[in-house]
């Protein structure tokens, strides 16, 4: 959803939906088996985006260890798109590309890495390019022929009912199943029309639950965050009750991080996006890997800062991310204070988070059986990467807006 998308948000809020049900766990889609990690052009660049820039980007995804810590994907977002060719083949801007896509899929691939790009269900994009209503299958050869590996499909310029929706995620779903390559399927349709219930069936592997992230810890105001902009601490309150629908093979998708970006005027600027602490960035990190959520950095990976790049490298809270069992966090205790999430790790470990919601450092003291864990456990820390207790219980300052993350494993 950009900016320029008008139209009464909290209305949709109420509007009716069909459950579709999901796949059974057994039957876990063999693409996006873990949450995608990679890097998004969006918050960055915008629409003002090149193949130059993109190629940067790529050399410094590997250079910076990201592509080795597990982030894969390249993810274009809106912008790239030209009109249609005489046959109606969409084609890339040639000021912008003039190798061609399928010439930056083949530097991308080289590197090891993975190549995204962006369409929309309907006429136009959210920013006002050329996208796929009425042309799914053409579109779907085509990023087929490119080699293109991810497609993620925004919904701007579409009607508001949820089953209009449906039909025409589903439409191109069906679409990149026939193109003979296997491209994961992101959903992004902001949670308006509740996507958990039925994107699923509807084909995608990920499913975007709120409206964008902005560069902010929460919204601030009376007005609903679809309205001024979602900040870290809304979209966690939005996803956390949608611990149910995730697993390998299917996610609620939190959007993009701001880790690293800093108030940067763009995208994430809008709506109040004037930056986040170091600490809030921590929290987001923290956050999004208990609730295995897709991880799409959007900073400049060409200059990052030693804190931006110990967030983004950590490999202890990466692995929570990327867990086998791929059971996304319950939050087991919610107050105006705290947060306390717990998710099942492969191996019969379990990774407990502890967010300090407050606008004050504070103590705490958890006693792991009141989150239903009735042993002794080893603590590591994961942000400290050390172990730090054994026992019962875990009593400690946490910072303002500070997410503790620890691994726990039981004392036979």
């Amino acid at each position: 959803m950009r900016p320029l998308l008008i139209f009464s948000l909290i209305s949709l809020l109420m509007l009716p939906f069909t459950a579709v049900a999901q796949p059974e766990k057994e039957q876990v889609n063999k693409l996006a088996v873990t949450p995608p990690m990679g890097w998004m052009t969006w918050n960055f660049f915008g629409d003002n985006i090149n193949e130059t820039d993109i190629r940067e980007m790529a050399d410094a995804m590997v250079n910076s260890g990201m592509r080795d810590a597990g982030y894969t994907y390249i993810f274009i977002d809106d912008g790239w798109q030209g009109e249609r060719d005489s046959r109606n083949n969409m084609i890339p801007d040639p000021a912008k590309f003039p190798s061609g896509i399928k010439a930056l899929a083949d530097y991308v691939h080289e590197k090891g890495l993975k190549l995204g790009i962006y369409s929309d269900a309907a006429p136009l994009t959210c920013a006002g390019y050329t996208a796929s209503l009425g042309f799914e299958e053409q579109d779907a050869m085509t990023f087929a022929s490119w080699e293109i590996d991810y497609l993620k499909y925004d919904y701007c310029g579409a009607p508001p009912d949820a089953i209009t929706a449906q039909i025409r995620y589903k439409a191109m779903a069906d679409a990149l199943r026939k193109s003979g390559r296997d491209i994961t399927f992101g959903i992004c349709e902001w949670g308006i029309r509740k996507p958990w219930l039925w994107a699923a069936s509807a084909g995608g592997q990920l499913w975007r639950t709120t409206g964008d992230v902005r560069d902010k810890w929460k919204n601030l105001g009376n007005k609903h965050p679809h309205s001024s902009g979602y900040g870290i601490l809304d979209i966690v309150d939005d996803n956390a009750p949608l611990y149910p629908y995730a697993g390998r093979g299917h996610w609620n998708d939190c959007d993009m991080l701001v880790v690293g970006l800093y108030g940067k005027d763009g995208p994430s600027g809008y709506l109040g996006g004037t930056g986040c602490t170091d600490v809030e960035y921590q929290s987001q990190m923290s956050l999004w890997c208990m609730m295995c959520s897709p991880l799409a950095a959007t900073n400049d990976l060409r200059s990052m800062n030693e804190a931006t790049r110990n967030i983004l490298l950590n490999k202890d809270i990466i692995a929570v991310n990327q867990d086998s069992l791929g059971i996304q966090a319950e939050r087991k205790i919610h107050t105006d204070h705290w947060d306390i999430f717990v998710k099942p790790l492969a191996g019969g470990e379990y990774a407990v988070a502890i967010l300090n919601r407050a606008d004050n450092a504070a103590s705490y003291r958890l006693n792991f059986a009141d989150l239903g864990l009735a042993y002794s456990y080893e603590l590591y820390d994961l942000w400290h990467y050390r172990v730090i207790g054994k026992g019962r219980s875990w009593n400690g300052e946490v910072q303002s807006h500070e997410t503790k993350v620890f691994r726990l494993k039981k004392i036979k």
